[in-house]
């Protein structure tokens, strides 16, 4: 079962946030947020927050064990742009940027017995090309 949250307004850079996403997509929720707690990126704070809920929201809504839970997806879209200017020399104005970013984490219920099979059948597939490679 799929479960998710949605994180709006988080004002971080989509680019840097994608980067953290990217390193956590497809581990297990416990292993993603202890790697989250000590990446040296500042997204990886607003990526673990998501991911805590989704976890939450699985946990209270549809009582899934937490230990079971996989990181399907973490999606990071780009939110709305604040437009700011600085006053420069020569009575002109530099625009800049605060960007702002959604960020959706997917969570699912894969049970270990599942997990380890699933596991089982893709090493027999990459062993059985191996040897026709070796062939």
């Amino acid at each position: 079962m799929e479960v998710s949250a949605v994180q709006r307004f988080v004002r971080r850079a989509p680019r840097k946030a994608r980067l953290v996403a990217d390193s956590v997509k497809g581990m297990k929720v416990t292993d993603a947020l202890a790697q989250l707690e000590f990446s040296p990126k500042h997204a990886a704070r607003d990526v673990a927050k998501a991911i805590k809920s989704a976890a939450a929201n699985a946990e209270h809504n549809f009582n899934l064990n937490r230990d079971d839970l996989v990181l399907k997806q973490v999606l990071i879209d780009e939110g709305p742009t604040f437009k700011r200017r600085r006053p420069v020399s020569r009575s002109m104005a530099h625009e800049f940027f605060h960007r702002t970013c959604h960020i959706t984490a997917v969570v699912e219920d894969q049970p270990q017995g599942v997990a380890r099979a699933q596991g089982a059948q893709k090493a027999g597939r990459t062993q059985r090309t191996q040897k026709k490679e070796s062939a």
